[in-house]
């Protein structure tokens, strides 16, 4: 009987626990609702590390102007710039067709498509 209420006790502490990493492993995979994206833990430290490089470039090419550089050298760092801001774009899309779309599509959400083609004429 003892045996029997302890094992009951430890079943009844490990269901919050399931729960948790239940959570856990649902937050961990791509989710879009509510015009909000949870992406990996991976490609989110991904993103943002090309961000943050993309905007010390940005601050490079305001230093640049401030201290009269040439046009020619600044056209450069800006050409670079962009450069690093479409990979971004390219990785952003990618995720959002391969988790987003496919997900919305899947649930008989077609709106979806049209969606899609808009932001697609604003990165062209």
């Amino acid at each position: 009987m003892a045996e029997n209420k302890t094992e009951n006790a430890r079943n009844a502490k490990s269901a919050p626990v399931d729960q948790i990493e239940k959570t856990i492993n649902q937050s961990k995979t791509i989710q879009c609702s509510t015009r909000k994206t949870i992406r990996e833990d991976k490609l989110q430290s991904d993103l943002l590390r090309r961000l943050k490089r993309v905007e010390g470039q940005v601050r490079g090419i305001s230093g640049m102007v401030e201290r009269d550089v040439y046009c020619d050298d600044i056209l450069h760092q800006i050409a670079a710039a962009r450069s690093a801001l479409k990979s971004i774009s390219h990785l952003v899309m990618e995720d959002h067709i391969h988790g987003c779309l496919v997900d919305r599509i899947r649930d008989g959400d077609d709106n979806v498509v049209d969606e899609l083609l808009v932001t697609i004429g604003k990165l062209l």
